[in-house]
């Protein structure tokens, strides 16, 4: 009976060593894996279970906001810009050659605290809310000074195709586009004379400077950003004689901006001009910031379509004729390889961003921080009788 009993009791024996051994060899949750003691925190994954891989690391569908620019506390802390009304010049006119006067971050600042400054940028605000929710294709008034400029860029856009690029190994920078510079050269003010009225044909001694800076560098072969300001500050200069006005600013934007974009994407494309103090992908883009401020107001209070709609492919191939904050994003998305929060960052951020009214009023700040207050683009820009540099 009791060898029977022992028999019956020796694999209970063996069945409750084994959970003995396992459980030494790897301690419960809770233990150190080293002595057996208790612990105040979960052990890691042991390293002797190969068939166990780690937990995958955690990564949001869409980054946080951190891909400002360097200076982002004074583009948060500046106030919004608002719309001023461009004061019309009268006789006795005293245009003058402009010159540049900006060569120091003090001369940045003496020309931000001018009036000069204040409403070139009321401007550019005015220009912005002219065209706030309108498509492209809406009806606008065009009155013959609008018609006139439109037709200057498509002027300029044929000799485009008539200069055709050198062949050339060099990747940027095609030599060609000095040929299509020289022309402008030659040509460009009996183009402008042809609609300026009589009474203002001597200003083209101050506004064709301005103009022949719109369309890049024929000695660098680039362009930027401060080229762009160049066409802005162009307007603004016929605007100031009156030759623009205010009815106008809706065509402005709808007419002549959309058709000044169109001839800077063709000469970028196929003269491959260099982005002139690009920021890389660090940058809101590698030419322009203009056509961002203009497109986001166009979509202001729009029904459908919000910021986070720059990732839907149908939109962008449906709308980019009509909207020109789409229009640039599918255009940094076709000639940009690569994921798009990879090479275009700050944009990626700002669709996070829940409307384009703050889209707007944020990019305006961004403008002035980024583009106006820059030594090395404001370096470049002209001053006369008409913008004026405030001693």
């Amino acid at each position: 009976m009791e060898s029977s009993k022992e028999q019956q009791n020796t694999p209970e024996k063996s069945t409750s060593e084994a959970p003995a051994t396992v459980s030494s060899a790897f301690p419960p949750s809770g233990c150190c894996t080293n002595c057996g003691g208790p612990t105040i925190s979960e052990p890691p994954p042991l390293a002797s279970f190969p068939e166990m891989s780690p937990p995958p690391n955690y990564r949001p569908i869409r980054a946080p906001a951190i891909n400002l620019p360097h200076n982002s506390q004074a583009i948060i802390l500046s106030p919004v810009p608002h719309a001023e009304q461009v004061p019309v010049v009268s006789p006795p006119y005293q245009f003058q050659s402009p010159v540049k006067r900006i060569h120091s971050p003090d001369d940045i600042r003496r020309f931000h605290e001018s009036a000069s400054c204040k409403n070139f940028l009321g401007f550019i605000v005015s220009l912005s809310e002219s065209i706030r929710g309108y498509k492209i294709s809406d009806p606008c008034d065009i009155s013959p000074t609008v018609a006139a400029i439109v037709s200057i860029l498509e002027t300029l856009l044929q000799w485009i195709d008539e200069i055709p690029p050198a062949q050339q190994s060099a990747r940027y920078g095609n030599v060609s586009f000095r040929s299509w510079h020289e022309r402008l050269g030659e040509r460009g003010e009996s183009l402008i004379l042809e609609f300026l009225p009589e009474e203002f044909k001597e200003s083209v001694i101050e506004i064709v400077p301005y103009f022949f800076d719109s369309f890049g560098n024929s000695s660098r072969i680039d362009y930027g950003t401060g080229h762009e300001t160049n066409f802005a500050a162009w307007l603004y200069c016929l605007a100031r004689m009156g030759i623009v006005k205010e009815e106008d600013y809706h065509g402005l934007v709808a007419r002549v901006f959309v058709k000044y974009l169109e001839l800077m994407r063709k000469l970028q494309m196929v003269y491959c001009l260099e982005p002139a103090g690009s920021h890389g992908v660090w940058g809101l883009d590698d030419y322009h910031f203009l056509p961002f401020i203009f497109g986001s107001s166009q979509l202001i209070d729009h029904k459908y379509m919000k910021p986070k709609s720059i990732h839907n492919d149908d939109i962008l191939e449906n709308f980019s004729s009509e909207y020109m904050y789409l229009s640039c994003i599918a255009f940094v998305k076709k000639v940009k390889k690569g994921l798009f929060a990879e090479h275009s960052p700050l944009l990626d951020d700002i669709s996070g961003v829940p409307n384009w009214k703050k889209v707007n009023s944020g990019l305006l700040k961004m403008y002035r921080v980024e583009v106006l207050e820059k030594v090395p683009i404001m370096q470049h820009f002209l001053f006369g009788w008409l913008i004026k540099w405030e001693e």
